[in-house]
């Protein structure tokens, strides 16, 4: 990258969730960098709200980013867990067939595993699964054994710190009002929480700004509706709620992530028509069983309210009945976490962006697997703009 003494610093990273801080992070190596953020702390919105589940990659289109980079950020994330000691539970993932007319929708699943290239899968028969997990209800299942659940609160702050120590500049507490080109630079107006207004002329800016990506790409000037040649820019919100298990017992009673198999004729069907994967059951690092998330698109505009909500409850209580047996009640679920997945606004499979123009790096639409992605996200960005990766 060219430098100027006219810059207050090299690279602007927006947004300091997982990914913008491990793409800061990969370059940090390349100068001086400055992580922009609006709330007071690292990996507040969507990085946090979220399973914690390591994804192993096979519920994506062989070849997409989302594919491809989940599995890179697969091997690194449990990598940096291993270095930075940050809590991370391996305990591998079933994906199960409960009924026998299940299978064909497992038979599609297990072809995806294969075309994906996804390490450490197998099939196992109803016995097998169920000497795993005795109280799942289980036909036939797909062993995952590279998925796993980290903490993602601690992996944030292992982020923030190699950042920091990186000599990563990181503004909390900063809402960005406006961003510009002038000649080759960018200049970044954000004001703080006591009003206070600031700019910041770099040389390259990286949008990770999760919901808020579109609206800097729209300040830039980009088309958000893929006019012009380019990727669809515009993102919806897609809300996901959980229910907890109030029983400690129940809570207790699987040991590792269970997702019955996706409903449709293809792997991607149900992601396609409702932003996610459906009710699973995931098992946190403490080994605690939640129960989610669901699927409901938001209107435009649209706030982020991440307090708990007793809501469409029965769909939960039916997904618990169908994997743990009839006797789950409706009182044995309380209200858990709310997230929220930005969304790319396209019909079909929505995968990730990553379009660089002249110094500008957008990231847009990323949501699960994004996590598991966020290493390798990071590295991709260097080698868009050119940067050894730190």
């Amino acid at each position: 990258m060219q430098r100027t003494n006219a810059r207050d610093a090299d690279i602007a990273v927006i947004g300091a969730g997982v990914v913008g801080l491990a793409t800061a992070f990969a370059l940090s190596s390349d100068g001086t960098v400055v992580v922009i953020e609006a709330n007071e702390a690292p990996g507040r919105e969507t990085s946090a709200h979220n399973t914690g589940i390591v994804h192993a990659g096979m519920f994506y289109p062989t070849g997409s980013l989302k594919h491809r980079l989940c599995m890179v950020g697969n091997v690194l994330l449990h990598e940096w867990a291993e270095r930075f000691n940050v809590p991370l539970r391996r305990g591998g993932k079933l994906i199960v067939a409960v009924e026998p007319e299940d299978t064909d929708g497992l038979d599609r699943v297990w072809e995806q595993c294969v075309a994906n290239e996804v390490p450490d899968t197998r099939r196992m028969s109803g016995a097998e699964a169920r000497a795993l997990e005795p109280r799942v209800r289980i036909h036939e299942a797909i062993w995952s054994g590279t998925s796993s659940v980290v903490d993602q609160a601690a992996y944030a702050r292992s982020l923030e710190s190699t950042c920091l120590e990186a000599g990563v500049l990181v503004a909390y507490q900063h809402r960005v009002t406006g961003v510009g080109r002038d000649g080759a630079d960018f200049v970044v107006s954000a004001v703080d929480e006591d009003g206070v207004e600031a700019s910041l002329r770099v040389g390259a800016l990286i949008n990770a700004a999760g919901h808020g990506a579109p609206a800097v790409a729209a300040a830039l000037g980009y088309p958000l509706d893929g006019s012009g040649g380019l990727p669809v820019l515009a993102q919806r919100k897609n809300r996901g709620i959980y229910y907890d298990f109030a029983d400690p017992a129940l809570a207790r009673s699987v040991s590792r992530a269970i997702y019955p198999v996706p409903p449709g004729r293809t792997v991607t069907a149900q992601q396609d028509r409702g932003g996610g994967l459906g009710v699973h059951l995931s098992v946190d690092v403490d080994g605690i069983a939640h129960l989610g998330p669901d699927t409901r698109w938001m209107p435009d505009g649209a706030t982020l309210d991440y307090h708990s909500v007793d809501e469409d409850r029965e769909p939960f209580v039916q997904a618990a009945r169908r994997l743990l047996g009839p006797d789950v009640a409706a009182e044995d679920l309380v209200p858990g976490q709310v997230g929220y997945r930005p969304k790319r606004a396209v019909d079909g499979f929505a995968d990730f962006v990553i379009m660089a123009d002249r110094g500008y790096v957008h990231l847009g639409g990323i949501e699960s697997p994004g996590l598991t992605s966020s290493l390798a996200i990071g590295r991709r960005v260097a080698e868009e703009l050119g940067i050894p990766v730190s």
